[in-house]
């Protein structure tokens, strides 16, 4: 996600309303230098949450660090030992344990100080040098850089993570500092970390479930990437909550007491919308800052559930409801773990008020996300392996790496996070009941694969609540989808690629996609292979093959087929491999002699393919084999054909009677006999080329094409060329059954009198 600046027609209006410097980044105060933490205070922080922390442990780090970075400064002037004890004070208002406070701590030492990971695992234990060395390869990270360096590092990143998601939370709060003091890191620099910060950072808190930690980085980067935006966002903002301050007010306590009234007691506060997450919206519904109508909502945190759907029931019982506003993520929470219960009303003064239900817990999670889970208490085991069970964010993290071993490369599983990292959610069944939570604008491909790769490989059609629909139906809330499936299909067509949202379907995709033309190539290389040895009269065995591997550089015998249905090794090789003393015939192919013609030899010799026991059976496109058809004419059955091996493309089927075949006339191993082996009960179109002379006269075209239609052909492209005034040259691609069927369309085009001349093009 690049950040880019935006000069809409309603925030250019916005702009002229403010005065603001065009230019210059918004004008901060100079600020006095905050004192930094003492000892006693760091440990007092801890206790007031964990109130058995390790008073000893904190001492001592707080005291190596402090020793360790000695005089270093910062680019501010400050000492850097005041950057790790801001870390660590960040991660004591997330109440986390010992360990990461000390990690945080220490987390600069070993990349800028003399300390060494066998001192830190001394000094404070493996777990605590663990992290401190995960933070430390982390910090070396660019995640802003070349695509392919990016996103190798952030398999990095996600893997340090995976290992211990303490080293995430640390390196969260690491970056909110470095975040918080950026005005003092140079202007190339700033742009750079900010949008690293917007791109992966933000978006993994948020995916983690931490929002009020994602919400000051979004707004951070935003005040660095567009500081004019942000100062005319911040200005309307003040100005709409010193108008609006008697109202919120108000609503504040007209809720409280009607709750109250009803026996309920609840804790109910106001707040708005932050500066990006306003910006973000007028940009996705581009409207104005004044159309924006929930820039303020309000939270009801109750005690429990029940009293959750009771204050539900109080609230649109005093206040008319907004329709379409309603979400219950109580009982069906987001994968980030937030549960609440959504709605809008009218309320005082017939405004529109936003209002969040949820619990104390509830509350804590939706700002803390995976850091409210309490660590530190006794019994709940390590950190990751207490959120494996606990945490929906930290499963989609675990999916996410997941990825990593299904991805071919770097780019594809930078792709597929990001996806992952930027989409929000919906809903929907299986007909058993099953929720599955996808991406917005997933359609049923994205959801079949959610199911399982091998429902995916194998949809062919689908039903959304009962009705039959396309498998790229985009779904919504609440949507039950029954994926059809069929054995025949072991492999998706690859063009879903490009219809699926989600990082999965799409790597699955792909990785069918690769599979099922690997096995193409292995089949078309077992039969080049087998047809060499019979005509050569030797005697093939797999077993006799394993024993050549290593001459053939090759791990198994489905990568040397591979190779030479690649035509990356040469069937005689092969031959060579498992028989030392074999010598390749270069000699009589099709009873010719080198040099003799091989194409012209061809048409001569009465040889018949479908008779040859070698030659290799051609099935059409939906062959199991890598089979096309010879670009400028095609191929038909009726014709005999011969096939060409193409290095990476597989086989290209030429009628012999091509002028082309003079082009390989040098390359005899590139031969291949062929034969049609089409089944009756299920006719294919073929491609082929016709051109035709036709005279210069309006409905010429038309009386062509209906010839054509009339006999069930299929026009595939058309191209004219004006050769003289009164006479048209036109090439048609087609698509017929066979010799029979094509030979049928000419003789009727040449019944035409709009027709001088038709024949068939052989390319």
């Amino acid at each position: 996600m690049v950040y880019r600046r935006r000069r809409s027609t309603q925030m250019q209006g916005a702009t002229e309303s403010v005065a603001v410097a065009p230019t210059a980044p918004v004008a901060r105060p100079a600020k006095p230098r905050a004192r930094m933490m003492r000892q006693y205070d760091l440990v007092e922080r801890v206790r007031s949450y964990n109130p058995n922390t390790d008073e000893d442990l904190l001492n001592r780090a707080y005291v190596y660090a402090m020793k360790a970075h000695g005089s270093q400064t910062r680019a501010s002037g400050d000492p850097y030992f005041s950057h790790p004890l801001e870390v660590a004070a960040i991660l004591t208002d997330l109440k986390l344990d010992d360990a990461t406070i000390v990690a945080a701590l220490l987390h600069d030492t070993i990349e800028d100080t003399e300390a060494t990971r066998a001192e830190i695992d001394q000094l404070f234990g493996p777990e605590i040098g663990a992290l401190v060395e995960g933070l430390t390869k982390l910090k070396r990270l660019e995640l802003v850089s070349r695509e392919a360096k990016q996103a190798e590092n952030l398999r990095k990143l996600l893997l340090a993570i995976a290992d211990d998601v303490r080293v995430l939370l640390v390196k969260l709060a690491d970056r909110l500092h470095n975040m918080r003091t950026l005005d003092f890191v140079p202007t190339e620099s700033r742009r750079r970390i900010a949008e690293e910060t917007l791109d992966i950072y933000a978006p993994l808190a948020g995916r983690m479930g931490m929002q009020q930690m994602r919400e000051e980085l979004e707004d951070l980067s935003f005040r660095t990437l567009d500081p004019d935006a942000y100062s005319v966002v911040m200005q309307r903002l003040d100005a709409l909550a010193e108008r609006n301050r008697n109202l919120i007010g108000e609503i504040e306590a007209q809720l409280s007491n009607n709750l109250r009234h009803k026996g309920l007691g609840a804790r109910v506060y106001g707040r708005s919308k932050k500066p990006f997450s306003i910006w973000t919206k007028m940009e996705r519904k581009s409207v104005g800052f004044e159309q924006l109508s929930d820039i303020f909502g309000f939270r009801v945190v109750v005690n429990d559930i029940e009293a959750c759907y009771r204050a539900l029931g109080i609230v649109h019982t005093t206040w008319p409801v907004v329709p379409g506003r309603f979400k219950d993520y109580i009982s069906t929470p987001k994968q980030n773990d937030y549960r609440s219960i959504h709605t809008t009303v009218i309320g005082p003064g017939n405004q529109r008020v936003e209002l969040q239900i949820r619990t104390e817990a509830m509350d804590q999670i939706a700002e803390r996300g995976i850091a409210a889970h309490v660590f530190y208490k006794e019994g709940v085991g390590s950190p990751t392996e207490f959120l494996k069970r606990e945490s929906t964010a930290f499963a989609w993290l675990r999916h996410t790496i997941g990825i990593l071993s299904e991805s071919a490369n770097p780019e594809e599983f930078l792709e597929h996070t990001k996806l992952e990292l930027f989409h929000d959610q919906v809903f929907c069944f299986t007909p058993k009941g099953k929720l599955i939570a996808l991406p917005r604008h997933a359609n049923v491909i994205d959801f079949a694969y959610a199911v399982h790769t091998d429902v995916g490989n194998s949809a062919v059609g689908c039903k959304i609540n009962g009705q039959f629909a396309p498998l790229s139906s985009e779904l919504q809330n609440g949507d039950e989808v029954e994926v059809l499936t069929s054995e025949a299909q072991s492999a998706p067509p690859s063009a879903w690629e490009t219809l699926a949202v989600t990082g999965k379907a799409r790597a699955a995709i792909r990785r069918a996609t690769r599979t099922a033309v690997r096995d193409q190539y292995v089949g078309l290389g077992r039969r080049i292979v087998e047809r060499l040895f019979e005509r050569a009269k030797i005697e093939y065995a797999d077993d006799k093959l394993k024993g050549a591997l290593p001459r053939l550089a090759r791990t198994s015998i489905e990568d040397v087929m591979a190779a030479v249905g690649r035509g990356e090794i040469k069937a005689s090789h092969v031959a060579r491999a498992m028989y030392p003393d074999y010598k390749e015939e270069r000699v009589a192919r099709y009873g010719v002699k080198k040099g003799q013609g091989l194409a012209a030899k061809l048409k001569e010799k009465a040889l018949e393919p479908s008779r040859s026991p070698v030659a290799i059976p051609i099935g059409g496109n939906n062959s199991d084999l890598p089979v096309k058809f010879a670009p400028n004419g095609g191929a038909v059955p009726g014709d005999r054909i011969v096939g060409i091996v193409t290095p990476g493309e597989g086989i290209t089927i030429y009628p012999i009677q091509s002028p082309a075949l003079k082009d390989f006339e040098e390359e005899p191993e590139r031969w291949l006999d062929a034969r049609w082996d089409i089944e009756d009960s299920a006719p294919q179109r073929f491609p082929a080329r016709i051109k035709v002379e036709n005279v210069n006269e309006p409905g010429a075209l038309a009386q062509i094409a209906t010839v054509i239609a009339e006999h069930d052909g299929n026009i595939d492209n058309i191209s004219m060329q004006r050769r003289s005034p009164d006479f048209t040259e036109t090439t048609i691609d087609l698509e017929v059954y066979d010799l029979k069927h094509l030979s049928a369309i000419l003789a009727q085009l040449r019944a035409k009198a709009v027709v001088a001349r038709v024949e068939r093009v052989n390319g």
